[in-house]
């Protein structure tokens, strides 16, 4: 499952225009990236849960997927938060033992079939891959005992006995027996009202893992300047080329969508053009994102 129902409040104006995990990093939408790891794992089919401006993402994955890989979705016409997200979803993901369950709205490398070779291992009921980061500090850090169990998350929830701790990735392998817990009801969040619940009540089974990844927040309008402006490299995906094929250019510290066009005296640095937008004639901009007729600064 791609978690990717989110309003993505902090990258408006942008996000009224697409949903968060359509804005193109790159040249390529956000979920492409998403895709093609899943596809590089092994993974053959996919849930995307949806909600603001649904058809516009629908059309991304559409556009953006692995020939063989079968997609489906998850409308919600009132957010679920994320456990309920998942729990709507829940019978489709029983049907395989584990499931992978990740975020939409990051740029992730892991070694997926080695998280889910710990995972099996370790007999884990849920195992939640963490990074030792420096900005943890920002976006808050998950902690676990010398066992890996979970014991704290964040500042609000802690019973003790924290040995490491690191960001939580969003990235997630769940055994079908955690999904068989799942509370029954429609909206709630999977850490605070689903996962958080099992640890208190005495499971050690839900453990963290530091497997060795790369992770990247697309989620305010300066890291989604950043993970344009830094080619984005990954083993299971020539993006740049991918990118390039459909006629997107990269130029003067700029990515220029497919389609899109500088009008004469145009001068742009540190800036994205979506696909098919039309730079006004003399328009001198820097640090932002030209998109729905209109540039966007980024501070």
């Amino acid at each position: 499952m791609i978690v990717a129902a989110g309003l993505g409040s902090r990258l408006r104006p942008l996000t009224l225009l697409r949903p968060k995990p359509a804005l193109p990093v790159r040249g390529l939408p956000l979920i492409a990236y998403t895709l093609a790891l899943l596809r590089h794992a092994g993974v053959r089919e996919v849930v995307i849960n949806t909600h603001p401006l649904p058809h516009e993402l629908e059309a991304a994955a559409r556009a953006h997927c692995p020939d063989d890989l079968a997609l489906r979705f998850s409308y919600e016409s009132t957010l679920l938060d994320t456990g309920g997200g998942i729990r709507r979803v829940a019978d489709f993901l029983r049907a395989s033992d584990p499931c992978l369950i990740v975020g939409g709205d990051m740029l992730v490398d892991v070694d997926l079939g080695a998280l889910l070779a710990e995972h099996r291992e370790r007999g884990s009921a849920v195992t939640l891959l963490l990074r030792e980061d420096p900005r943890a500090a920002s976006f808050g850090s998950v902690g676990v005992d010398a066992s890996g169990a979970l014991r704290r998350i964040g500042k609000r929830l802690d019973l003790g006995g924290e040995v490491r701790a690191g960001l939580y990735t969003w990235v997630n392998v769940v055994s079908r027996r955690a999904l068989d817990t799942l509370p029954e009801r429609e909206v709630f969040s999977h850490f605070d009202g689903w996962l958080w619940p099992l640890v208190a009540a005495g499971a050690r089974d839900v453990r963290g893992s530091f497997a060795p990844c790369r992770w990247e927040p697309v989620g305010t309008p300066a890291e989604y300047l950043a993970a344009n402006l830094s080619p984005q490299r990954f083993a299971w995906l020539d993006a740049e080329a991918r990118a390039r094929a459909r006629g997107v250019r990269f130029e003067d510290e700029c990515v220029i969508g497919a389609g899109a066009s500088l009008g004469a005296g145009a001068s742009l640095l540190r800036v994205v053009v979506w696909d098919g937008e039309q730079v006004p004639p003399g328009l001198r901009v820097r640090d932002g994102v030209f998109a729905g007729g209109a540039f966007h600064t980024v501070s």
